[in-house]
């Protein structure tokens, strides 16, 4: 089940969505690292986070995945958002510096093609960053939240697909450790809840956040990959009216000679 931008963006505005989107956010500042002229994109739902660490980067972007849909951002100056699919990015190769999905790997269709995609975007030193629902954690088991939809993923069987994507993880990071409960009385203890699960229950995180380095020399198989996807122009008819198929018909009779 994917997950919509209209509900992304409602969770985001809500008490417990604030709280969600700032547990993450520090959760990213203990493995970020400042880059001097970034070339920053970020796939999936990142905007709140772009708005936080893209204000020192030379440009941002904001890739929607198609299934998702997407909004115009920033609401000031020349839109950086663009509708995309995950598995072929309109980028050349080894053009960008680092790359931040949040509600994106868990909802692809392959993760390992989405993987080798931003491998090929990414520069010789470049990064991704990945936050994905944690499968040990309570918040993958609720969908009233985004991160209930989609698949979870353990640490193990990510170090294993990003390894086998050519990634190898640098720094890893946790949040969302108090329950998604939308009571007030619970929201209350977020902050108390929030630091004792850092120290008494810390798999049992509701996102899991790595960084990961592009692995470069592994040698990486050269093949060429016919798309899947199929573009119908939306404004396009479909079929054909009465009226063109009595024009056809008359055109094929005028072309009969008698014998």
């Amino acid at each position: 089940m994917h997950s919509d931008i209209v509900d992304l963006r409602s969770f985001y505005s809500t008490t417990l969505g604030r709280f969600a989107e700032h547990s993450i956010t520090m959760a990213l500042s203990s493995i970020w690292a400042t880059v001097p002229n970034e070339r920053l994109v970020g796939l999936g739902y990142t905007l709140p986070w772009l708005e936080r660490f893209g204000s020192d980067a030379e440009r941002v972007f904001a890739f929607m995945p198609a299934t998702q849909g997407a909004v115009v951002w920033p609401t000031t100056g020349p839109t950086a958002t663009a509708l995309v699919f995950d598995e072929e990015l309109p980028l050349v190769d080894s053009c960008i510096d680092r790359m931040l999905l949040v509600h994106s790997l868990e909802h692809v269709e392959n993760p390992r093609e989405t993987l080798n995609e931003i491998w090929r975007v990414l520069s010789p030193a470049g990064r991704v960053v990945i936050v994905v629902p944690n499968r040990r954690g309570v918040w993958a088991r609720f969908e009233h939240t985004p991160f209930g939809n989609g698949r979870p993923f353990s640490r193990g069987q990510l170090t294993e697909l990003l390894r086998e994507a050519n990634f190898t993880p640098a720094a890893w990071s946790d949040a969302l450790f108090f329950p998604p409960s939308r009571r007030r009385f619970m929201m209350r203890f977020h902050n108390v809840l929030e630091r004792a699960g850092r120290r008494l229950w810390p798999i049992f995180s509701g996102v899991i956040v790595v960084e990961a380095q592009k692995r470069l020399y592994q040698g990486v198989p050269v093949a060429q990959r016919a798309s899947r996807r199929v573009f119908v122009p939306v404004l396009s008819p479909h079929g054909a009216t009465r009226l063109g198929r009595r024009a056809e018909g008359t055109a094929a009779v005028r072309q009969v000679k008698p014998s």
